[in-house]
């Protein structure tokens, strides 16, 4: 990010902030300079702000990481924590019913899959996905629902970008998402066929809020071929029913 004189001192805390990922959860002083653009006597003054507040907190190493303060204000997002906590007891009986899995309740962020929680069973496959994270793709079950169920101009938003083929079987032509998304909205479920990856198999149902929109995806992931989709999106439909019922 560019070091502006415009940028206001609200910008430079995000900015720093923005600087973390869950590959990189501890930068020094230099490396959050370099990763926002800001001059390092700028950084220096921000970063001792944010760790006597809590939202950083410095090392014995030198290191910043993001601080517990932080993640205490960030659990009161009711988008996360009222959903989270409604569904969790719904995830963990698909956990305990469901082998060689991943379970995910997710939510949209525009252009973006939110992963509010995920349970893997014992020896599912090898996932990306982890509660807290993003995606910006919508091959999997869960995003194919939150896709099907965005308003109209946010999916064309999306098919207007430059889609990426992951495996043989990514649908990438516009005009095929669309009759898909369509099947979605009918059928009240998604499949993933080995979009992502060539090994795994998705099926996501949407949750429905209080208004009756969709707020939310119930997906499980597993091991292609493990199991017929139709079994598991019964599972998932099941639970999906569940999360909303305990919304209203």
């Amino acid at each position: 990010m560019p070091n502006t004189p415009g940028m206001s001192v609200t910008g430079k805390v995000l900015a720093l902030l923005g600087a973390f990922s869950h590959e990189t959860r501890a930068l020094t002083l230099t490396e959050l300079s370099r990763r926002t653009g800001l001059s390092l006597p700028t950084v220096h003054r921000r970063a001792a702000e944010l760790v006597q507040w809590g939202a950083l907190e410095r090392g014995l190493d030198g290191r910043y990481r993001i601080g517990l303060r932080l993640w205490e204000v960030a659990s009161l997002a009711p988008r996360g924590s009222t959903l989270r906590d409604a569904a969790l007891p719904v995830l963990q009986d698909l956990y305990d019913s469901k082998k060689e899995q991943h379970i995910h309740l997710s939510v949209r962020d525009h252009l973006e899959i939110v992963f509010l929680e995920r349970l893997s069973t014992p020896n599912a496959p090898q996932a990306e996905t982890r509660a807290g994270g993003r995606f910006g793709a919508f091959a999997t079950g869960a995003g194919l629902v939150l896709l099907a169920h965005a308003p109209v101009e946010v999916q064309e938003e999306y098919l207007s970008t430059r889609l990426y083929r992951y495996t043989a079987n990514t649908v990438t032509d516009p005009a095929r998402i669309r009759s898909v998304l369509t099947g979605i909205r009918r059928n009240g479920y998604s499949t993933s066929d080995r979009m992502l990856r060539s090994d795994i198999q998705c099926v996501g149902a949407p949750v429905y809020g209080v208004d009756g929109s969709v707020v939310a995806a119930v997906s499980v992931c597993f091991q292609a071929g493990s199991q017929p989709f139709r079994a598991a999106a019964r599972s998932v439909q099941a639970a999906a029913r569940r999360v909303s019922h305990a919304l209203r």
